[in-house]
């Protein structure tokens, strides 16, 4: 079970989730409360494992935009969050190897999520980053093919049901585990990390299922 940590902050809070068995911390660049600049990732990015995935989530951001940041603040991945089409999502691909396109459950963009060419696909509900709950049944509508993580309101007293539910290649918290906006709590941050694995089946992993190594950039 992949599990991402997103509206990382400040280095305290990425090293955390890092302890705690996360994945992926995700730092936001599109208007938010958890806003972050470039130069201030740089600083906390160069500190972390090289296992870990870094991502930047984007929002309606000219690709070339993108780019340029998730290189300056020394990252491995962009989140596109907003109505990016397959080519904007492909001319990121081609310079950023990891690219997570966010869809919102129950659209046209979710029905045809493999068209973006990306591998990793997120699910929303219809209110992105309002922290709420939606109908997990519409993940049934979104096109076979990407690996899909589950977002929307996730926290630690739901994560169980949620995985349960929509059996996810991968979660996505942000509000779920704050004390306050762009402050973690660390043991929310532990119950949501373990509760998301503990819910997760246990199965073989077929070749074209294993793991990624998110170390692993040197075509980039």
């Amino acid at each position: 079970m992949f599990v991402k940590i997103c509206g990382i902050t400040n280095e305290d809070d990425a090293l955390l989730a890092v302890a705690m068995g996360a994945d992926a911390v995700g730092f936001i660049f599109a208007p938010s409360p958890r806003q972050v600049a470039a130069s201030q990732v740089y600083d906390i990015t160069r500190r972390l494992p090289p296992e870990i995935l870094t991502v930047g989530v984007f929002r309606d951001e000219h690709p070339s935009r993108v780019i340029d940041t998730v290189h300056r603040a020394g990252l491995k991945a962009a989140q596109l969050h907003g109505h990016e089409t397959p080519a904007q999502v492909a001319e990121v691909c081609a310079q950023i190897r990891w690219v997570i396109k966010v869809v919102v459950a129950g659209t046209t963009d979710a029905r045809r999520a493999a068209d973006f060419g990306t591998d990793l696909v997120m699910v929303e509900g219809p209110n992105p980053g309002s922290g709420k709950v939606f109908d997990w049944s519409l993940v049934d509508e979104v096109a076979e093919g990407p690996r899909l993580i589950l977002a929307g309101g996730l926290n630690p007293d739901n994560v169980t049901e949620a995985v349960r539910a929509v059996r996810p290649w991968g979660v996505d918290v942000a509000s779920g585990v704050e004390k306050s906006p762009g402050r973690k709590d660390a043991l929310k941050v532990k119950a949501f990390i373990e509760r998301a694995r503990a819910a997760a089946p246990l199965r073989h992993l077929g070749p074209d299922e294993m793991p990624y190594d998110w170390a692993d950039d040197e075509e980039y």
